[in-house]
Order: structure tokens, then sequence, then C-alpha cells
């Protein structure tokens, strides 16, 4: 049995060694992200997080786990921006503003699967022109959904979360614990 990481973030390996869990392989799938019409944001969310767990190759005995994590404020999906413009654009709809994280974790086993999502609260502090230049110009928005990560420099405009700070970084370590120990990934190997 090898432990499959469906994911290319660094910030989701991160989070797994936080369990001592490190991954046998890392095989991000490629799969069209692009909500459909009218998605709304959390079984968005849940659908792509499980296109993700499929379309990653596997043996029959081999555990993987994929994960989506998408901002929304309200209706609306905020994914990962594809310039400077919209990453800004995206920080001015959320400046001032409450808006929810969903993180949807899916892992497979064969053909067993198993799903969960987690969906934490963040009020972000009214953004300053300087605040969202010098966010912009550290390029820490790049692939991030939202267009910020709480866990680089834009902490700092974060006063307030409701929920799991796991789940918001892009994978909610009490759940997919949960999880994996479900799929019979054997968690705290070596424990005395």
């Amino acid at each position: 049995m090898a432990f499959i990481l469906g994911s290319g973030s660094p910030r989701r390996l991160d989070l797994l060694a936080q369990l001592g869990v490190v991954p046998d392989a890392v095989r991000p799938p490629d799969i069209d992200e692009t909500p459909l019409k009218a998605e709304l944001p959390r079984p968005y969310c849940i659908r792509i997080a499980l296109a993700k767990a499929m379309a990653v190759k596997t043996a029959d005995d081999d555990i993987v786990l994929c994960a989506d994590t998408t901002v929304a404020l309200g209706r609306r999906i905020l994914g990962k921006p594809a310039d400077a413009a919209e990453a800004a654009k995206f920080l001015r709809s959320l400046s001032g503003r409450r808006h929810r994280v969903i993180t949807a974790i899916a892992v497979r086993r064969g053909k067993n699967l198993w799903q969960k999502d987690v969906i934490s609260q963040v009020k972000m502090k009214r953004l300053s022109d300087l605040d969202l230049k010098y966010y912009l110009a550290s390029d820490d928005w790049r692939g991030k959904a939202g267009g910020y990560a709480i866990q680089g420099p834009a902490s700092a405009f974060i006063p307030w979360i409701s929920g799991s700070f796991t789940g918001i970084v892009g994978l909610p370590l009490a759940e997919t614990a949960g999880l994996l120990s479900a799929a019979g990934y054997p968690l705290y190997q070596g424990a005395p």
C-alpha cells in the first residue's frame, strides 16, 4: 500500500507532516477546475476534490488524498487569480467583509471513496491602498484561492476567524486524520 498526495501544494505537504504523514508519492492531477454555470461554492469545491481523487492513477490498494480550497463571497467563487489585476479585484471585494473558506477533502482507496468538507468564516480588515500595493508586490497571492494566504503576509489582514485554521490554509487536519484512518492508513506509525 502506498500513500499518494494528489496535490502539488507545498502547504498540504507541510500540513501532512504535522500529522507525521509523509506521502510515498506526490501526483497532482490535471483536471479542469472551471466552475459550472451557476454552480455554488460548496458543491463546486466538493466536485473538484472528488474529480481530483478519481483522476490520480493508483494501484488497487493505494490510498490517494486530494483536496480543494475555495474562497466564497456570498454565492461567488473566488478562485486562483490569473494575474495581479484579478488578485487586486478579489482583495478589494473581500476588504472589510466576512467570507467563507471551504476546503473539501477526498480520500480514495481502490473503489472506496471518503469525502468531507469544512467551512470556516474569515473576516478581512478594510485594506488601505498601501496594504494592497504591499501585498500584491509580495507575489504571495499567486496560486491562492481568493488571492491570499492566511499563513503568509496576508495574516496581517485577518483579525478574526471561526472554524479550522488548517482548513483555511488548505487541509483541515482533524478531518483529514479521520478520513485517512477510515481508509486504513496507519497514522501514528512508530508511536510509543
